[in-house]
């Protein structure tokens, strides 16, 4: 198969679909790959390398495209992407469709196979593709938490680690999954005062264990994220429905009622966000200002540590990349119930039902189960 990668164009965005390693990877598989030129400069992977790897480098992106069986990104295509795609070509890459009608119309008017790494699933019943990103976002929410705190930067001038005689800050986790406890980790090493929310005992037990009883764990009722979002001096949002928008967990009045510059970080923005108040922002301009409380609510949080991100990104969809690549998309997901889950969208059709009840009574779209899509 002939396997493109092009640049991200998405605003900071310097991670790539394929390291030069897993380039490596592919061709030692019988598999070709081209390679938009400076698609991974940003972060230290040259075009040289790419090359000492198989692959071969394109000028443009309309030349990966053009060439490629299967396009493999990072990041949701964006609308000049969306209409390069083709039908009988596969996209794989995040999508974060349930809050993007635009992205969503085009990639049915496209005809391709969309499959989102954010809905493939594993054994376990976890997100395999969503998980890297998940530990990396959940550890920035809290570094970018603590700078945003600082006074010079909006905040009210808490340390969250308090010194001897002063009290640690207070840090809520809404979402005890992946992205909360890496970021309960991250608030407990800074000597934090940290509490999490989550719905599910077996969860909070779960997380009592893991951090020995040096983190609250709170049952997650409307009570207790009020008491608990108004003592706090961040609070980050980390739940999740796979694949669809995320719930609305703090509204404008639990804005309005926590301390003059806090700070809040949503982490759930790529799905719309779990904040009333929230709006995808970029690294180039992450903040802004709600009845004094500071967001961040970066839509592509661990593209501001590239490099890390494209890494271990990269050594979870390599192995279902691979597949793809080997059997070709429509038997690979037929083989693997896993994969399958993953596919969005196919030759026109809706086949991810999260997607659809989020935007079936907008978009007048109807649900296609993936299986029945593909035959």
């Amino acid at each position: 198969m002939l396997v493109g990668v092009p640049k991200e164009i998405k605003n900071h965005e310097y991670r790539v679909g394929l390291t030069p390693a897993a380039v490596k990877e592919f061709a030692a598989h019988g598999h070709n790959i081209v390679v938009e030129t400076q698609a991974g400069a940003a972060i230290g992977f040259s075009d040289e390398d790419y090359i000492a790897a198989g692959a071969t480098i394109a000028s443009t992106a309309q030349q990966v495209f053009a060439e490629a069986e299967m396009i493999v990104k990072v990041k949701e295509p964006q609308p000049n992407e969306c209409k390069m795609l083709r039908k009988g070509q596969t996209l794989y890459t995040y999508l974060h469709l349930a809050p993007d009608p635009v992205q969503t119309e085009l990639l049915i008017a496209s005809g391709a196979t969309c499959i989102a790494y954010e809905t493939v699933t594993d054994n376990r019943n976890g997100l395999p593709l969503l998980a890297p990103m998940s530990e990396v976002a959940g550890r920035m929410s809290v570094q970018a938490g603590a700078h945003y705190l600082e006074k010079a930067n909006g905040g009210s001038g808490t340390l969250l680690g308090g010194v001897p005689g002063v009290a640690p800050g207070k840090v809520l986790v809404i979402g005890g999954g992946v992205v909360g406890t890496n970021a309960a980790k991250m608030a407990l090493g800074l000597g934090a005062d940290v509490t999490i929310l989550d719905r599910s005992l077996p969860r909070l037990r779960q997380l009592d264990d893991i951090f020995n009883g040096q983190v609250k764990t709170v049952f997650s009722t409307v009570d207790a994220i009020e008491q608990y979002s108004a003592e706090a001096d961040l609070v980050v949002g980390a739940v999740l429905i796979p694949g669809a928008t995320a719930p609305k967990l703090l509204n404008k009045a639990h804005i309005k009622a926590m301390k003059p510059g806090a700070v809040v970080v949503d982490v759930a923005i790529d799905q719309g966000g779990c904040f009333e108040t929230s709006k995808a922002t970029t690294h180039q301009d992450p903040v802004y200002v709600v009845d004094d409380v500071v967001h961040y609510c970066v839509a592509n949080m661990p593209g501001g540590v590239a490099r890390t991100s494209t890494m271990a990104l990269n050594n979870a969809t390599l192995p279902f990349g691979l597949a793809l690549a080997n059997k070709g998309a429509k038997q690979a997901m037929l083989d693997d119930k896993h994969l399958l889950n993953g596919l969005n969208v196919h030759e026109g059709k809706v086949t991810y039902k999260a997607v659809v009840d989020a935007l079936g009574e907008s978009l007048g779209l109807t649900y296609t189960p993936a299986e029945e899509a593909l035959k």
